[in-house]
């Protein structure tokens, strides 16, 4: 048996076939190469370049790698391109999906775990946000990765396909050994953004609003590291092919960190301080938002191994110039 894994030569699906791999699993890997990489996918991993939403390729790719769980990543995520190009989301984020979940189904797939967002729950009223708070999504982002969740627990009750949503927080850091980090040129992480502000590769960077109801006034963010977040995958996994039921997670450290806390840790770790310029606050972005994580840990039995934002900042650090000496 074998694990389908879209988007695996993106950022987070690229951890995933490493930790697959490191695990003893065969990944398969379906990535149209928009924001992936074919590089980062190791020779060893079947590599089919398309789409995730086109039916036939999928059927065929379930049938003829004995799939037996399709861990989706594949997705466009940028808050404020999906406000100004909300049916462009929906388009790739919801009905793409849909099609790929009915694929599931109809290839008899028993286990589907699904990369969904903290933005399903808009602007939360307390935090750190439980799974359990209202969703109240602001942007057509958060909206479309909403439209999924709804579908696969429908889906759940009329057809044989269990599922584990997991609602990532921000995504940082690299592999520790080295091997894949984030590596769009152009990324919107802030993290990344920082990065190569200290080294170079960006004249610099903004801030996005310094008067929201937090302690410094910037945005406050739970950063979970990648390596971190692909290993709850794992577990999500493990827990479906033991029998668990479907399942809705938080990945995150339940600890946040302002924008201007990152900024000034990665100029600490750096040892550079690049020009930041302070703007307004962009459309769809929350001013807190911090995941409660207990469930994760009772459920899937998760233990995150990288909560330390000094060790993230190093590892995209450490990655960030890997690529600049690749050219």
């Amino acid at each position: 048996m074998a694990v389908l894994v879209t988007g695996g030569a993106g950022y987070i699906g690229s951890h995933m076939v490493l930790e697959l791999l490191d695990s003893g699993e065969k990944p398969v890997v379906l990535d149209n190469l928009s924001t992936g990489f074919r590089w980062v996918v190791p020779e060893s991993v079947p590599l089919v370049v398309g789409d995730f939403g086109d039916g036939e390729l999928v059927a065929r790719m379930i049938a003829d790698h004995e799939i037996d769980a399709i861990i989706h990543f594949a997705a466009r995520i940028v808050v404020p391109e999906s406000v100004s190009d909300p049916l462009g989301y929906y388009e790739n984020n919801t009905s793409k999906a849909r099609s790929l979940i009915a694929s599931a189904v109809k290839g008899g797939v028993p286990h589907f775990i699904f990369s969904s967002t903290a933005a399903v729950y808009g602007d939360p009223q307390n935090n750190p946000v439980t799974e359990d708070e209202t969703l109240k999504p602001v942007s057509p982002y958060g909206r479309s990765k909403l439209m999924v969740e709804w579908m696969l627990e429908d889906v759940s009750h009329a057809h044989d396909l269990r599922h584990v949503v997991l609602r990532y927080f921000n995504v940082a850091g690299a592999d520790p050994k080295g091997r894949v980090g984030q590596s769009t040129a152009n990324a919107t992480h802030l993290i990344k953004v920082a990065v190569q502000s200290a080294l170079g590769t960006r004249p610099g960077m903004e801030v996005f609003g310094t008067d929201y109801p937090t302690p410094d006034g910037s945005c406050l963010r739970d950063y979970i590291q990648v390596s971190d977040l692909a290993r709850a995958h794992m577990d999500a996994l493990r827990y479906l092919r033991g029998g668990g039921e479907s399942l809705t997670c938080n990945c995150g450290y339940a600890r946040g960190y302002s924008v201007l806390d990152v900024i000034d840790v990665v100029k600490q770790v750096s040892g550079v301080d690049f020009p930041v310029k302070i703007s307004g606050r962009r459309p769809g972005d929350p001013a807190a938002i911090v995941a409660g994580n207990d469930r994760i840990r009772s459920r899937l039995g998760w233990q995150p191994r990288h909560d330390d934002l000094h060790q993230i900042i190093g590892q995209a650090l450490d990655w960030e110039r890997r690529l600049h000496n690749r050219g």
